[in-house]
């Protein structure tokens, strides 16, 4: 099997990952994913596409993401896993989109506007 690679975009952060049959192995700008994602609920959102189509040790993916938290980080990284799984096979589309995972998720920060401290916030005004 050749190597599949795609994008997955959160946020600010951008994720590109390298897929290709192996033996379960996730390393993210070169550091394992326990390391560089050391919480367990962040590390549940990057295996769950896999382990939602019982691959979990079918394939080694390599990961460079930039830009974020990591939060972002590990959304982007989910997206690209689930596109490349769904490049791999057409049939494991249906249960990744009943999970919402080949979805981008759009909503980034709303700009900061002139006039105010933050997009929406007022300073405090007081008429006296």
């Amino acid at each position: 099997m050749e190597v599949i690679n795609t994008l997955g975009r959160r946020k600010a952060s951008v994720a590109r990952i390298y897929m290709q049959a192996g033996s379960g192995n996730i390393i993210v700008n070169g550091k394992d994913y326990k390391v560089y994602f050391p919480q367990p609920n962040i590390q549940f959102n990057i295996e769950d596409p896999l382990n939602t189509l019982d691959v979990a040790k079918s394939y080694d993916i390599k990961v460079n993401v930039n830009g974020g938290g990591f939060k972002g980080q590990a959304e982007a990284i989910r997206l690209a896993i689930s596109r490349a799984l769904v490049k791999i096979s057409e049939d494991n589309k249906s249960p990744l989109k009943a999970k919402k995972y080949l979805t981008r998720d759009a909503r980034v920060v709303e700009r900061k506007k002139y006039g105010k401290p933050k997009a929406r916030k007022s300073f405090q005004f007081s008429k006296r």
